[in-house]
């Protein structure tokens, strides 16, 4: 009886051996990506991030701003690996000039702009723009932000920039622009309709997409992540189906 107790241990053994082998040449393997992020992918990111770290091991470190704020910075040696844009010109302008991989740049969604206002009921619209019967509009930065380049487009499209030019108020990026909104320090403002998608209350207008360039956001990898595996895999994962369907639930389109 002793002698076949021993026996059935052995393959116990041998297998909490292999657990600890594969756990330890997992940690071995685990390694860190810094992720510069256009801020209104901000929370869906964060979820596509969770769910690349339990797959992967590897853990991505998230920073976030307008695009081309974040592009500056890669401009003056930033550690960033894994760039995900707003647009599609700064990826494409990070490859030109040297700082990304040619090759990786791809489009991992498309988005949408709303006007948005922290007041329930309203109707808003075009004619919300028209009438122009609020003190302060809400966009982000233009020069930096491919959102606020939007609005600049819709309120031009729509005849009413000049006279609306007088009540903007600009955030340094789309997070800072709900910001302004979210605490009524401007009526209205254009956001990101990301930012909006999974919370209730408010009014909002979703902009036909036939009023401004479509806001097609492309990710890129940067030659200081080339040679880490880790910026790769999540280069890999945000183009899977675990990171679309993220992307998909906070209201982003995608390409045809």
């Amino acid at each position: 009886m002793r002698a076949r107790l021993s026996w059935l241990k052995l393959p116990m053994a041998a297998l909490a051996s292999v657990m600890i082998a594969a756990t330890m040449s997992t940690a071995a393997h685990a390694a860190e990506v810094k992720v510069a992020v256009a801020a209104n992918f901000t929370e869906a990111v964060k979820e596509i991030g969770a769910l690349f770290e339990k797959a992967t091991g590897h853990k991505p470190v998230f920073s976030f701003g307008p695009t081309g704020g974040l592009y500056n910075q890669v401009t003056q040696a930033a550690p960033f690996e894994v760039f995900v844009s707003a647009d599609q010109a700064t990826p494409a302008k990070a490859i030109a000039e040297g700082h990304a991989v040619a090759g990786t740049a791809f489009t991992y969604a498309t988005g949408k702009l709303v006007l948005f206002s922290k007041t329930d009921g309203l109707n808003l619209g075009e004619q919300t723009l028209k009438d122009g019967k609020f003190t302060k509009i809400a966009i982000a930065n233009p020069k930096t932000a491919p959102y606020g380049t939007a609005a600049v487009e819709v309120m031009q499209k729509l005849g009413v920039y000049d006279a609306l030019k007088g009540k903007i108020v600009e955030g340094n990026n789309i997070a800072q622009t709900y910001q302004f909104v979210d605490t009524a320090n401007a009526e209205v403002g254009f956001i990101a309709f990301a930012q909006i998608a999974l919370k209730p209350g408010g009014s909002r207008w979703v902009v036909p997409a036939n009023l401004h360039k479509t806001i097609a956001q492309d990710a890129v990898l940067l030659k200081t992540g080339a040679n880490n595996d880790a910026a790769k895999a999540f280069i890999a994962f945000l183009k899977g189906p675990e990171a679309r369907k993220v992307i998909e639930k906070y209201g982003y389109g995608f390409v045809d």
